[in-house]
């Protein structure tokens, strides 16, 4: 039997094995503490060991680097021990796949979907965009946006995953201010206008899906044709947002293409700098690093 491990720390930490429920820490001074801890819970819970764990899909962020660093490395020591594949998953691309498999009632559809009447989108309905973002703090977040009925049928028809990004997204993976971002999404949205040839009589609808979404709920007012605002992620949607979210992840593998990396995406600037050259004073010798002791 094949034992799926999920490990996503890009906010807060989510831990669990697909199939059952996660384990969900949102304390960010505790969750990286209690890593290995809610590993051991959530093998016991199945009754394996570590050593049965074939697979282990690990965010992959962006989000603040201690608790992104301290996910990803947990997955690569697990990994290495026990001889698991090892697959990178970012969570932005997650959290736009949520947008897109809730329901009314809060719950999940699976990413294949009923291929239904109901399920295709209404020609004549609003033309719908995806912003999902991720809490970056100093009142920053990281985000992308991206087409959502285009993002869907390119998940369905296993579509690589440059492939994926080419087709539906429509800005790529950043950080910004909130207002910096609506800026940004509204210039595309009037692209999008342009593009149709229908002026501003297509209706465009931008949801907003992810954590930080709520706190900077103000801005989002400033989008000309605001959606659902959700504070959410999808591997902290019970057992069956776990499965998305690794399913996610296996799409690469569907389409043929090798397994996203487990490394970080920081995307933030580092706070260090280089300094500059240290000044030569007229008159003076040339400065050296003695004289700034």
């Amino acid at each position: 039997m094949t034992h799926t491990l999920v490990i996503d720390t890009s906010y807060g930490s989510t831990v669990g094995l697909v199939g059952y429920e996660p384990i969900i820490e949102t304390d960010s001074r505790t969750h990286v503490e209690r890593l290995q801890v809610n590993i051991s819970r959530a093998c016991e819970q199945v009754n394996i060991q570590p050593q049965d764990i074939s697979r282990i899909i690990v965010g992959t962020g962006p989000g603040p680097f201690t608790g992104l660093r301290a996910g990803i490395v947990t997955a690569k020591a697990l990994a290495f021990a026990t001889g698991a594949q090892l697959i990178g998953q970012n969570i932005l691309d997650a959290q736009a796949l949520l947008g897109l498999l809730r329901k009314e009632d809060g719950s999940l559809t699976s990413i294949a979907g009923e291929q239904t009447q109901d399920s295709e989108p209404d020609p004549d309905g609003p033309h719908r965009l995806i912003l999902a973002v991720n809490d970056a703090r100093r009142r920053q977040l990281y985000f992308q946006l991206v087409d959502a009925q285009a993002y869907l049928n390119a998940l369905r028809t296993s579509q690589p995953v440059e492939e994926r990004g080419r087709i539906a997204t429509l800005i790529g993976m950043d950080i910004d201010y909130p207002d910096n971002i609506v800026q940004r999404v509204n210039a595309v949205v009037q692209q999008l206008r342009e593009a149709d040839g229908r002026g501003r009589q297509i209706d465009i609808v931008v949801d907003v899906i992810g954590h930080g979404s709520q706190r900077y709920s103000q801005a989002w007012n400033q989008l000309e044709h605001p959606g659902t605002v959700l504070d959410a992620s999808l591997p902290e949607q019970g057992e069956p947002g776990l499965r998305a979210f690794a399913e996610l992840a296996l799409t690469q593998l569907n389409a043929g293409a090798t397994p996203a990396s487990a490394e970080p995406l920081y995307l933030r600037r580092p706070d260090v700098s280089i300094p500059n050259p240290l000044k030569h004073v007229l008159n003076h010798g040339a400065a050296t690093a003695a004289d700034s002791r």
